[in-house]
C-alpha cells in the first residue's frame, strides 16, 4: 500500500530520517519496520508560533508495494530535423532557454541569440564589475546566459500556478542537474553557485537535439514585412529568419528604444523602486524563530515576506535572501543599482532583501513627456542620482534603517557584504519624496508586526531599481501574439508578463506553444 501522509513535527524530527519514519509509521499505525519505503514529497516551514514546527508530507510504501516510483518520467528530448520550422529566441534567460526546450518538444528548431556571454564567462566578468568598476553593458548581472536570476539568488518560488505547469519546470530543472530539494520544499531555491551548472546542462541538450545558442549576437531590430515579424537583425549585420519570440529580460532598454522607435506598440508599466536591506542574518533568525538562540542545529537560515500599504501604494519586501551577499546589478556604466544573491548553502552572516514602493505611471513628477518610456526614464534617473552622489564609482550609498526613519545621517555604517563597499549617505533625500516617505511609514508597520525588525544594525543601500520590467509589450491574450504583429511573441519578464525564474519559463513554453498550434492549424 502506498499512501501519503501529513506530519507535523519539530525540527529535529524533521532532520532526522529514522526519527521522521518513526513518526510516519505510529501515523498510519504501523511499526516502523513494516514501511518498505518513505519519499518526502512536501515540506515546509510553519514559524508563526514560538515553537517552530515542520510541516512535513512523507508518501510510505507497505505491504506488498516494496518502493515507491516517481510519477514524472525525465522528459526525452529527441533530435529536430534542420528543416523543421525555425523560430527565433532572442535572449537566453529563463524565458528564452525553456522556450528552447519546448520548440524542441514540439519539432520546431530553436536558434537562441544572446548578447551577453556563457555562464562561465560571465563569472569573470562579473567578478571583474565588483573588483575593477568595469560593467559590460552586453554581458553583466542582467545580460548573458541565464538572465538575472542565474547569479541573482536562483530562488524558485511563484505564485503562478494558474499560468502552466510549475511541477513541470522544477522537473525539467532537476533532470539537468538541480538538487531534488526543488521538488519538495515550499520555497524552493537553487542558488546562485549551482544553478549555472544547471544551465549549462540545458544548453547542451539544446544544441544536442539541433537547436543553436549564439552568444555575443546582440539583436538591434526586428524585421518587419506586411505586419509580420519574419526574423531580427544582429549588432553584425546578420539577418535570422523566423517567427520571433523576444525574451530579452526586464533591463534591455535599447530593445524598449529601437521598438518605440519603429512605432511598436508598448505601454508604461508600474514596477517598484527602493533599497537592497541588510540585516544580521543572527537577528532575523532571533526575530523570525523566536528564540534569542537564533536558528539552533536544525533550521535553515530564516527568511520573511513583508507588506503593507501606504497612501495607496504598496510596500514590500522583494526577492529576501537569507544567508546572502548585495551585488551589482547596474547593466551599463554610469548606474548605481544593487540587487541580492544567496549562494546554495546560504552561510553567509548577513540577511537581506529589495524593500519597494510600488509605483504607478504618473506617481513621480516630471517624466510624463517620456510617454511610454516614462518608467524607464524614471529608472535611468534615480541610476544617475545615485552614482554620482558615489562620485561615480559603485560605492553605494547607503544609510542606517534607524536613521533613516528618524531622518538623520549615519555617522558611521556596519559592515555590509557589498563587495564594492558603502559610503554613508541621505538615502531619505536621494529617493523621491513619494518613496521615501512610504518606505518610512512601511519599515514602522513591519517593526510593528515584528519587533526589532527596525534595528540600528541594519542598513539601507542603493538603488533597488530592476525589481520588474518598465515596460509591458501587449499581446492577443489567445494567441499570446503582440496585438499588431504576427508571429512576434513578448515573452517573460522584459515583456512584462512574469516575475522570476520559474514564471518567465512558463512563459517562454506557452509563447512556443501557442506559435505551434499556429502553423499547425489548430
Amino acid at each position: 500500500m502506498i499512501e501519503d501522509v501529513s506530519l507535523r513535527v519539530s525540527p529535529k524530527i524533521a532532520s532526522t530520517p529514522t526519527l521522521l519514519k518513526r513518526e510516519a509509521a505510529a501515523r498510519v499505525g504501523l511499526n516502523e519496520r513494516e514501511i518498505n519505503d518513505m519519499r518526502i514529497v512536501r515540506r515546509s516551514i510553519d514559524a508563526r508560533q514560538r515553537n517552530v514546527a515542520v510541516n512535513v508530507v512523507a508518501r510510505v510504501a507497505s505491504g506488498d508495494d516494496l518502493t515507491i516510483t516517481s510519477k514524472y518520467k525525465p522528459m526525452e528530448f529527441l533530435h529536430v530535423p534542420d528543416e523543421a520550422p525555425c523560430i527565433v529566441i532572442v535572449g537566453a534567460g529563463p524565458a528564452g532557454l525553456f522556450a528552447a526546450l519546448k520548440a524542441i518538444e514540439l519539432g520546431i528548431r530553436p536558434v537562441v541569440l544572446e548578447r551577453g556571454s556563457d555562464v562561465d564567462t560571465r563569472r569573470v566578468e562579473l567578478a571583474r564589475i565588483s573588483k575593477e568598476g568595469k560593467v559590460d553593458p552586453d554581458s553583466n548581472y542582467c545580460f548573458g546566459e541565464g538572465g538575472a536570476g542565474a547569479y541573482s539568488d536562483g530562488k524558485l518560488f511563484t505564485r503562478s500556478k494558474k499560468r502552466g505547469n510549475v511541477d513541470q519546470i522544477l522537473h525539467l530543472l532537476h533532470q539537468h542537474g538541480a538538487s531534488s530539494d526543488i521538488l519538495i520544499d515550499a520555497h524552493p531555491h537553487i542558488g546562485s553557485d549551482k544553478l549555472p551548472d544547471v544551465i549549462k546542462n540545458i544548453r547542451e541538450t539544446i544544441i544536442k537535439c539541433g537547436g543553436e545558442i549564439r552568444f555575443h549576437e546582440k539583436v538591434v531590430d526586428i524585421i518587419l514585412e506586411n505586419g509580420r515579424a519574419t526574423g531580427v537583425r544582429t549588432l553584425s549585420g546578420e539577418c535570422v529568419m523566423g517567427a520571433v519570440i523576444l525574451a530579452t529580460g526586464h533591463s534591455a532598454r535599447d530593445v524598449y528604444r529601437f521598438l518605440n522607435n519603429n512605432n511598436v506598440e508598448m505601454e508604461a508599466k508600474g514596477l517598484a523602486i527602493g533599497v537592497r536591506l541588510e540585516h544580521p542574518q543572527r537577528l532575523i533568525d532571533e526575530l523570525q524563530y523566536h528564540s534569542k538562540d537564533g536558528r539552533g542545529e536544525y533550521l535553515p537560515p530564516a527568511e520573511y515576506s513583508y507588506v503593507t500599504q501606504v497612501d495607496g501604494r504598496g510596500v514590500y519586501s522583494f526577492c529576501m535572501c537569507p544567508g546572502g551577499v548585495i551585488v551589482p546589478a547596474m547593466s551599463a556604466p554610469g548606474q548605481s543599482v544593487v540587487n541580492g544573491m544567496s549562494a546554495s548553502a546560504r552561510g553567509s552572516r548577513w540577511a537581506n532583501s529589495g524593500m519597494v514602493v510600488e509605483l504607478h505611471p504618473g506617481d513621480i513628477p516630471g517624466f510624463e513627456k517620456e510617454g511610454v518610456l516614462e518608467m524607464l526614464a524614471l529608472q535611468e534617473s534615480l541610476e544617475k542620482r545615485f552614482f554620482e552622489e558615489s562620485g561615480g564609482t559603485l560605492n553605494a550609498p547607503a544609510q542606517r534603517m534607524t536613521d533613516f526613519v528618524n531622518g538623520r545621517y549615519s555617522k558611521d555604517l556596519p559592515k555590509s557584504s557589498y563587495p564594492a563597499g558603502i559610503h554613508s549617505s541621505r538615502l531619505d533625500h536621494l529617493l523621491p519624496e513619494e518613496i521615501a516617505r512610504r518606505l518610512k511609514l512601511g519599515f514602522m508597520a513591519f517593526d510593528r508586526k515584528c519587533h526589532g525588525f527596525l534595528s540600528h544594525d541594519a542598513v539601507m543601500v542603493g538603488l533597488e531599481s530592476r525589481t520588474s520590467s518598465p515596460v509591458r509589450i501587449p499581446r492577443d491574450k489567445d494567441t499570446l501574439c503582440h496585438v499588431v504583429i504576427e508571429d512576434l511573441y513578448p515573452a517573460g519578464e522584459g515583456a512584462g508578463y512574469a516575475g522570476g525564474i520559474v514564471s518567465a519559463a512558463i512563459d517562454g513554453q506557452r509563447c512556443v506553444e501557442a506559435y505551434h498550434s499556429k502553423i499547425k492549424g489548430n
